[in-house]
């Protein structure tokens, strides 16, 4: 039975060379949980934070199937080989792999001056705002948007540890770049545009803008990418690809 870690260094090692920010916010304990096979001693490790389980170490079937029972929709990322052939024998033709895109970590390539030259082709008739506490409370009640702020508990946390830049039009949400997740030292980008305004641009220039808000607080914005759309979007924005990786998205029956 998968049990909550406590003394979050024990499983430093499992996770070592992992260079993944979700990863982060669960070693610091900012946000999200890490869970062991034994408290003492852990051989096993997942860590746990939104539809994100990234597992570590001696691949245990029971521990897999163990993130599923948490919650309906689940991203399973393998460390290994042995993970990943633990994640397909437990859930078979229900795990679906996909490839995610993973882009270099550099907190001096960002151009201020393309960035801000983004920021000031916002169209005629939107508005650009920062997400406040009205803004906040708005996104937590519209599902498409709702991972802007979904894992931050309440405002006050938000404030403190995200940040998130929207597009309004006629005062709704319409598209924007916000903070998925926390670390120390930045966020993980979540960025979405409202079916019916894509392809003008719109997460472009909301992207832009928070990048921008981000170096002014020393923050690193960090950016992975789901498929092909974003990792060309993140370029467009400064970023350089590193690598793919796989992992399996899997829905509850």
């Amino acid at each position: 039975m998968a049990v909550r870690l406590t003394q979050l260094d024990k499983v430093k090692a499992l996770f070592e060379g992992w260079q993944e920010t979700i990863l982060w916010s669960c070693q610091q304990g900012v946000m999200g949980d890490i869970f062991v096979d034994t408290q003492d001693s852990p051989s096993s490790a997942m860590a746990v934070l939104g539809d994100f389980c990234f597992l570590a170490g001696r691949p245990d079937q029971e521990m897999v199937s163990w993130g599923l029972a948490r919650q309906s929709f689940i991203i399973l990322v393998p460390k290994d080989k042995g993970w990943a052939a633990c994640i397909e024998e437990c859930y078979a033709t229900r795990a679906k792999k996909v490839e995610r895109y993973a882009t270099k970590k550099e907190p001096d390539v960002f151009d201020r001056r393309l960035l801000e030259g983004a920021v000031s082709r916002l169209p005629a008739g939107y508005q650009l705002k920062m997400i406040d506490e009205r803004l906040f409370r708005q996104c937590q009640s519209i599902q498409w948007c709702q991972d802007w702020v979904s894992q931050y508990p309440d405002y006050a946390f938000f404030q403190e540890h995200g940040l998130g830049a929207v597009i309004l039009k006629d005062g709704e949400p319409v598209s924007g770049a916000s903070s998925y997740s926390s670390y120390m030292g930045g966020i993980e980008v979540e960025v979405d545009t409202r079916q019916d305004c894509r392809r003008q641009g719109l997460a472009y220039i909301s992207g832009a803008k928070l990048i921008l808000e981000c170096l002014a607080r020393g923050w690193y914005p960090s950016w992975d990418a789901q498929n092909q759309w974003s990792l060309a979007l993140a370029e467009k924005l400064g970023y350089h690809f590193s690598h793919t990786y796989p992992a399996y998205e899997v829905y509850r029956k």
